[in-house]
C-alpha cells in the first residue's frame, strides 16, 4: 500500500473512533420465535460489535457501512478542501450522522457557523444523504437545513454504489446553498419584524389554523406559545427587532425550550424539523 492511501486509512479510521463510529453491521435472516419459522424475503440489521438489532428490511435492502459512509466524507473533505469536524449515532446506531466544517458568517455580535452534514441509517428511517447545518454559537441554536431530494438522496439498493458518485458531482451545490443561506440571513437581519410576521411564525410553530382563536387554544399549547415568546424576547434583546431575531426565537425554542433533553433528532428528522424549514422558507420570501 502506498503512503497515499496508509494517509487515507489512518485517516478514516481515527475519524471513526473520534465519531464512536467503529463497527459494522451484518446481516440474518428472520426467523419467528415461537415456530422457528424463516419469514421469506425479510432481513434482521445486526449491529456486530454488541449484536443489536437496528432493522428489519426486504432482502433487496443494501446496508451501507460506517467505513464507506466516512471513506465518501474523506472523497468529499477533499473535494471541497472542507475538513472532518464530528460525527456519531442516534439511539443503539439506526441512524449516524458525520460533519465537515463549512464557513462561518459574522452578524453583529453573532457567529454563524456553517457545516456540511451526511446522515446514513439502518432502521430504513432515512435514505444516504446531505445537506446543510447551522449553528448560532451566541445562544447554542442549531438549524438543520433539509437534505437533498435528488442529487444527494440515495436508497439503499443494488445500484447505491454507482449513484453515489452523484453525490460527489453535485457535492458543490450544497456549498452554493450554503452561501446562499448566509445571504438570506444577512437579508433577515436588515428587515424588521412586525407584529403580523410574528403572529405567522406562530402559527405556523405550533400548527395553528387561521381559524382558531387563540383565547380558545388548549391551556398546554397557551404555556407553550408564552414560552417561546420568553425565547423570542431574548434573541430580539440580543439580536435587535428584526426577522433574523424572530427566526433565531424559533430555533431557540426547538433546541433548548420545546422539550426536556436533546431535540436534534426531531429537528432533523421528525416535524420540528418540517415547522422550522416552513417557517426559514415563509421568512425568507419576504425579504
Amino acid at each position: 500500500m502506498d503512503n497515499k492511501n496508509l494517509v487515507k486509512e489512518k485517516s478514516i479510521n481515527e475519524n471513526l473512533i473520534r465519531s464512536s463510529l467503529n463497527w459494522k453491521v451484518r446481516t440474518e435472516g428472520v426467523k419467528s420465535v415461537d415456530s422457528g419459522i424463516i419469514i421469506p424475503k425479510s432481513m434482521v440489521i445486526i449491529r456486530e460489535d454488541n449484536d443489536t438489532p437496528l432493522g428489519i428490511h426486504g432482502t433487496g435492502y443494501h446496508p451501507y457501512q460506517n467505513e464507506e459512509l466516512m471513506e465518501l466524507l474523506y472523497k468529499i473533505s477533499h473535494q471541497t478542501g472542507l475538513d472532518y469536524h464530528s460525527g456519531g449515532f442516534f439511539g443503539n446506531g439506526e441512524r449516524v450522522w458525520v460533519q465537515l466544517k463549512g464557513d462561518d458568517l459574522r452578524i453583529g455580535n453573532d457567529k454563524v457557523e456553517g457545516y456540511l452534514s451526511g446522515f446514513n441509517s439502518f432502521d430504513g428511517s432515512t435514505s444516504l444523504a446531505f445537506g446543510n447545518t447551522n449553528f448560532t454559537v451566541s445562544c447554542s441554536n442549531s438549524f438543520w437545513m433539509g437534505i437533498k431530494e435528488v442529487q444527494t438522496k440515495i436508497r439503499h439498493s443494488s445500484n447505491m454504489e454507482i449513484r453515489i458518485e452523484e453525490i460527489l458531482r453535485h457535492i458543490d451545490t450544497l456549498l452554493e446553498d450554503e452561501k446562499e443561506t448566509f445571504r438570506k440571513i444577512k437579508r433577515l437581519s436588515e428587515v424588521r419584524m412586525d407584529e403580523k410576521v410574528k403572529q405567522l411564525v406562530i402559527q405556523k410553530l405550533f400548527d395553528i389554523s387561521k381559524e382558531d382563536k387563540l383565547d380558545e387554544l388548549s391551556t398546554y399549547k397557551k404555556n407553550r406559545i408564552d414560552l417561546f415568546k420568553l425565547d423570542l424576547d431574548r434573541e430580539l434583546l440580543h439580536k435587535g427587532d428584526n426577522m433574523w431575531g424572530l427566526f433565531s426565537g424559533v430555533t431557540r425554542y426547538t433546541t433548548h425550550s420545546m422539550k426536556k433533553g436533546d431535540n436534534t433528532v426531531g429537528k432533523i428528522f421528525g416535524v420540528t424539523g418540517n415547522r422550522e424549514r416552513a417557517i426559514w422558507a415563509e421568512l425568507s420570501q419576504l425579504v
